[in-house]
């Protein structure tokens, strides 16, 4: 692996660990999201505690987590395979953010954003995909599940060469809801709809 590769990876660690979700509750006047609601910091979680405008920067940012580091890889012509570890990278940033405690959340619209540089067909195709299943359901992380684990299919039919890049961001990103899929299995998964704000004790300093 070459230097440029390692150092693309390590940047896009850093950047995917600035936490928008807590940057722009702050910036709102919202309680930290990862101790109210479901403890996750993400756009889902920051719509529940304060609509849909804040909710609406936090997804930009974070999608733009995940496209700015691979398409700067892309454009220096990195292969299809280091351009999957750039993502990884920025997902790992977003779950597991330097930071932030280390406290991140589920990194699907992180992941989403690293496809569009690459594959913005099917980037588009999961946007629908998840929107219909949403839409559907009202359950964002049954949402995410189904659309995740199609990307690799799209990425087959659509741009071969990314398919690996695509399964390696599908295993993290169901790595990620293993407690999701708990809950959908037992049928106690909460929806946007029915979901109530919850306090979480946040840890001593």
């Amino acid at each position: 692996m070459s230097a440029l590769a390692i150092l693309m990876i390590v940047l896009a660690y850093l950047l995917g660990s600035i936490s928008s979700a807590v940057i722009i509750s702050k910036l709102f006047g919202l309680d930290d999201p990862r101790f109210r609601g479901s403890g996750n910091p993400g756009a889902t979680n920051v719509y529940r505690l304060g609509g849909p405008i804040p909710a609406g920067f936090t997804l930009f940012f974070d999608v733009l987590k995940g496209m700015v580091p691979v398409w700067s890889a892309y454009l220096l012509g990195l292969p299809p395979i280091i351009l999957g570890l750039v993502a990884v990278a920025a997902c790992l940033g977003h779950i597991y953010p330097l930071f932030f405690k280390f406290q991140g959340g589920k990194a699907v619209a992180t992941a989403l954003g690293a496809m569009f540089p690459v594959a913005t067909e099917m980037a588009l195709l999961l946007i629908v995909t998840w929107g219909i299943v949403f839409w559907i359901s009202r359950v964002s992380s049954l949402a995410a599940l189904i659309t995740v684990a199609l990307a690799p299919l799209f990425a087959w039919l659509i741009k071969p060469q990314y398919t690996i890049p695509a399964i390696m961001l599908a295993a993290l990103i169901i790595w990620r809801h293993r407690t999701n899929i708990k809950r959908l299995w037992h049928g106690t998964e909460v929806g946007l709809r029915n979901a109530k704000p919850s306090r979480k004790t946040p840890p001593k300093k």
